[in-house]
């Protein structure tokens, strides 16, 4: 099965074409921007939806008020539109909030398409720059790209992103199905008793983080020594990130190749962080991109996720025999069912009934509950 897959590399661009990544960064920013602002106040103040093909028209008008946006390949400006566009989509649709307006401080990033990359003998070339990008190649891609990000983090970090086409090749059919309990001691608990251990990347780094941030405080607005002591802020929150990511993809990979079928509780994680004790160990725990690892990983693999209600009480139940406790505290982490007198560990129990229901949930046809295979 052919489908689309991004590679991710490291960037080291030379000083002249730093300078002209920062002019289409900030082009693409300043479109963006101008773009959202006039829509919006277009909205407010006339009641008009401006459709794309309209933002697109108007983006010629703005390079002969802004002649400094000619500098930069016209593909980029297009593609920020259209990243606009799927934005706008996603609020409408109710997936995401009203588009915000982009910042010099964040992530830039731009897209290219193929009139304005090339590919050759392992070299990429972008419009309006002579010499290739010096990339550190860690894989080989499995096709010519159809498309490329290139970004830079807070960090000052340069990245591309290669958008392929690759043949996904099943996976052996393996004969053992696993439930599992997301938690905060242990990033998960299987319905087989083993607990996975948290690593807790940001506590690790916790103290030091807040030294830094001190001191990013003392600093005055605008100066130099502030911009450094920011620029040593965000490459111990990327350090942080990039070790959270590390043990969230090992952990999800090793769940798909040693099992046909997993069974996964769905969380609702953005109301879980209004939770001002648990909030920053859920989101240390990085419950929502697990699962969506589990998710892509399993229909490369063709493998199976099965995801159940989140208001089935999976802790509160009894594997054995069924009874519902009315109500359970956190505080509670074994307990003893009354009816059967089966002793339980909370988090076992909850994946042993976790896996129970998502197998019940296949055996029954159920593909509405966000399965994936």
């Amino acid at each position: 099965m052919n489908m689309k897959r991004a590679y991710k590399y490291r960037l080291y661009p030379s000083a002249e074409q730093k300078t002209l990544l920062a002019q289409s960064f900030g082009c693409a920013r300043f479109v963006y921007n101008n773009t959202l602002r006039f829509r919006t106040d277009a909205y407010y103040n006339d009641g008009e939806s401006i459709t794309h093909s309209k933002a697109e028209k108007r983006l010629v008008s703005l390079k002969k008020e802004f002649p400094f946006l000619k500098d930069v390949s016209s593909v980029i400006l297009q593609q920020c539109l259209r990243d606009q566009q799927e934005a706008f989509k996603n609020f409408w649709a109710g997936r995401a909030k009203y588009p915000n307006f982009k910042k010099k401080t964040a992530r830039q990033s731009i897209r290219l398409t193929k009139a304005a990359f090339s590919m050759k003998d392992r070299q990429l070339f972008i419009a309006k720059s002579k010499e290739p990008l010096v990339i550190k190649w860690s894989r080989a891609l499995p096709s010519e790209p159809s498309s490329i990000t290139i970004s830079k983090d807070k960090a000052g970090r340069y990245f591309v992103s290669m958008l392929c086409e690759f043949e996904s090749k099943p996976m052996p059919i393996s004969k053992k199905t696993v439930g599992i309990d997301l938690g905060l001691k242990d990033l998960f608990i299987t319905s087989d008793g083993e607990k996975s251990g948290n690593p807790k990347h940001f506590k690790r780094y916790e103290r030091k983080l807040a030294h830094l941030q001190r001191e990013l405080a003392k600093k005055k607005k605008g100066s130099n020594n502030r911009a450094k002591a920011r620029l040593k802020v965000a490459r111990l929150h990327g350090k942080i990130a990039d070790c959270r990511m590390d043990a969230t993809h090992k952990a999800s990979r090793r769940l798909i190749n040693e099992n046909q079928v997993i069974c996964v509780e769905d969380l609702a994680v953005k109301n879980m962080v209004k939770n001002p004790k648990l909030a920053k160990h859920i989101a240390d725990a990085n419950w929502g991109e697990f699962v969506r690892q589990l998710r892509y990983k399993a229909e490369w693999a063709d493998r199976t996720v099965s995801v159940i209600d989140r208001f089935f009480p999976s802790s509160k139940r009894c594997p054995s025999c069924g009874y519902v406790h009315e109500s359970m505290p956190l505080s509670i982490r074994e307990w003893e069912c009354p009816e059967c007198k089966t002793h339980w560990d909370r988090d076992i129990a909850a994946a042993i009934n976790i896996k129970t229901v998502g197998l019940a949930g296949l055996a029954c046809g159920a593909t509405g509950t966000g399965m994936a295979a």
